[in-house]
C-alpha cells in the first residue's frame, strides 16, 4: 500500500514490544502500530486471547517507511538481526505462536526482497532461520496500552532487560540508520 511516497510493512520478531523500539528508531520510518496478524480466529482479537496462544496470531509491528531514505532490505536486515530467527515460536522467555519471527509481506516485490534478505543474513547464524514469510493478512491494531510501549515505560523491568539490550546492538551495529 502506497502512501504518497511511503510504502507500508509488518513484521514479528516475538514480543511487539521489542520490535516497535528498535524499528521505530529507524530514519525513514514513521507510524509504527503493534498488532496482531496471521491468525484463524475470526475478528478483532484480544490481547488475552492473543496470550493464549489458541488464536495463531503473532504479536507484530505494521509501519510505513520512505523508500528513498531507507530501504526495505536495510529494515529486514535490521529486523532480522535485533532478534533471533532462528527459534521456532520464541523468543527469549516468551513461547507460543504468538512469539513466532514472521514478515507478513503486503505484494511480491516485498516477498522476494524477504527471502533474499533471509538467505543473505544466514550466513550469521550457526542454525537455521525459521522465520515464516507470508502473504500479509488482516491486520489488528493492538490496544493503546501496547502502543509505544518502550518510550512510555523505559524504566519497567521488561524494557531494562529485554529491550535495552537490542536498542544496544542497534547501536551499535546499524548507528549509520538511526534517525537523529
Amino acid at each position: 500500500m502506497k502512501k504518497n511516497n511511503l510504502q507500508q510493512a509488518t513484521v514479528g520478531g516475538g514480543c511487539f514490544w521489542c520490535t516497535e523500539a528498535v524499528i521505530q528508531r529507524l530514519q525513514g520510518v514513521t507510524n509504527v502500530v503493534s498488532g496482531y496478524a496471521g491468525g484463524t480466529v475470526p475478528g478483532h482479537p484480544t490481547y488475552r486471547e492473543i496470550c493464549s496462544g489458541l488464536t495463531g496470531h503473532a504479536e507484530v509491528i505494521q509501519f510505513d517507511y520512505d523508500p528513498t531514505v531507507i530501504t526495505y532490505a536495510e529494515i529486514l536486515t535490521v529486523f532480522m538481526t535485533t532478534h533471533d530467527p532462528t527459534t521456532l515460536n520464541r523468543q527469549g522467555a516468551d513461547r507460543g505462536t504468538q512469539y513466532r519471527s514472521v514478515i507478513f509481506y503486503h505484494n511480491e516485490e516485498q516477498k522476494e526482497q524477504a527471502e533474499q534478505v533471509i538467505k543473505v543474513v544466514q550466513e550469521y547464524y550457526e542454525d537455521p532461520i525459521v522465520t515464516e514469510v507470508s502473504e500479509l493478512p488482516t491486520f489488528y491494531e493492538a490496544t493503546q496500552e501496547h502502543q509505544d510501549y518502550y518510550n512510555e515505560n523505559r524504566l519497567q523491568g521488561y524494557c531494562r532487560v529485554v529491550i535495552d539490550p537490542k536498542i544496544a546492538k542497534l547501536k551499535k551495529y546499524y548507528e549509520h540508520l538511526i534517525a537523529s
